[in-house]
C-alpha cells in the first residue's frame, strides 16, 4: 500500500526536500534488498511494535516509520540524501535522526534531553542505541553493556574503573546509569540527584546525618576527600592519608603540622637512613589509617564527648 508523501516527509517540500515526493513502499520491498537487517530487526522491540500493535498507517510500514518513505531510495540507492540513515557515514544531519527517534520516546527521562551536554555535542541516539539488533536485555544499546557503551566515549573513567579501589562497575554490580541519567538532567554532569551528596546518600545513608558534630567538608561535598569513579587509595580516597587530612588541618599549634617530622614518620615512608633503634619508629597518626586511628567518627558523630570525631 503506498501512502501520500505528506504522511511521513522528513521535512518542508518547500525548503528543497529529496524526500519531498518519496513514497511508502512497505516493509517487504526493503526486505528484498536487507536481509540481514530483516532477520535482525525481527527480535527487536520495534519490530515487535510496528507489526503486532502499529499505531498508524505510517508505523505499518514498519521500516519506513523510522528511516521515511523510501521510494525514491529504491530507484537510486547511491543517492544518501534519499532515505533517512542512521550512522555516522550516512550523512543524515544529527537533528533529523534525533528528531526521529524522539517523535515517539519524548518526556520521561529524556525530557532534559534538550540543551544536555550529549545533546549540544551532537551525540546521535544511534551513537550508543542500535535499534536494528538485540545485542542488550534491554534499552536496545550498541554494546553488551550500559557500561560498556558509555565508556566507548568515556575512557578516562574506564581506566579510573581498573584502579585498586573502585565502584563496584567492572563488577556488573552497577552501572554508570545508576548516578548519571545520560539523556539528560537539571544538575551538572548529568547527575540522577540535585548534589553529589544527595546522589552518594542513596547508597550510604549512613552517611546523611543530621550530627550533632558535623565535619565541613563532608557536609559540603564528598568529592573533597573523595573520587567517584577510583582511586588508588583506600575508600576511594583523592590522597593517602595524613596527607588528604593535611590539605585543611596543616596549622601551627595543631597536630597536623608535626606529622612530617623525620623523627615521626616510619623509615619505609620516607627513605631515610636511621639508627637501628629508630628504624621501625613512627607516630600512630601517619601508618595504618592515619587521622582516622584516633578520629574514627570522620563523617560526623553524635556522641555527646565527639566534638573532636573522635567517638
Amino acid at each position: 500500500m503506498l501512502l501520500p508523501a505528506t504522511a511521513g516527509a522528513a521535512s518542508d517540500p518547500a525548503a528543497g526536500d529529496p524526500m519531498a515526493n518519496a513514497r511508502y513502499v512497505g516493509e517487504k520491498r526493503c526486505g528484498e534488498c536487507h536481509d540481514t537487517e530483516r532477520e535482525l530487526f525481527g527480535h527487536t522491540q520495534h519490530a515487535k511494535a510496528f507489526r503486532s500493535n502499529p499505531r498508524d498507517d505510517v508505523e505499518r510500514t514498519v521500516c519506513e516509520a523510522c528511516h521515511g518513505p523510501g521510494s525514491l531510495h529504491v530507484a537510486n540507492s547511491n543517492d544518501k540524501s534519499r532515505i533517512i540513515g542512521f550512522s555516522k557515514d550516512w550523512g543524515t544531519p544529527v537533528s533529523v535522526q534525533n528528531a526521529k527517534c524522539l517523535g515517539c520516546h519524548s518526556g520521561e527521562q529524556r525530557i532534559h534531553w534538550p540543551g544536555s551536554v550529549h545533546a549540544t555535542n551532537r551525540l546521535a541516539c544511534s551513537d550508543c542505541h542500535n535499534p536494528m539488533a538485540r545485542f542488550t536485555a534491554s534499552g536496545l544499546l550498541k554494546k553488551a553493556s550500559i557500561t560498556e557503551t558509555c565508556q566507548t566515549c568515556h575512557q578516562q573513567q574506564r581506566a579510573e574503573f581498573r584502579k585498586r579501589s573502585h565502584m563496584p562497575v567492572p563488577e556488573g554490580k552497577m552501572s554508570c546509569e545508576d548516578c548519571h541519567n545520560p539523556h539528560g538532567s537539571s544538575a551538572k554532569r548529568l547527575l540522577k540527584a540535585e548534589s553529589v551528596n544527595e546522589l552518594c546518600y542513596t547508597c550510604h545513608a549512613e552517611k546523611r546525618g543530621p550530627f550533632l558534630w558535623e565535619h565541613a567538608p563532608v557536609r559540603e561535598n564528598c568529592a573533597n576527600c573523595h573520587l567517584p569513579h577510583g582511586s588508588n587509595q583506600d575508600k576511594l580516597l583523592a590522597q593517602a592519608r595524613p596527607v588528604l587530612c593535611q590539605n585543611c588541618h596543616s596549622g601551627q599549634g595543631g597536630m597536623g603540622h608535626q606529622l612530617f617530622a623525620a623523627n615521626t614518620l616510619p623509615t619505609n615512608l620516607i627513605g631515610l637512613a636511621v639508627p637501628a633503634t629508630n628504624a621501625t619508629a613512627g607516630s600512630r597518626r601517619t601508618i595504618s589509617r592515619s587521622c582516622q586511628n584516633c578520629h574514627t567518627q570522620v563523617h560526623g558523630s553524635n556522641h555527646p564527648s565527639g566534638a573532636r570525631l573522635q567517638r
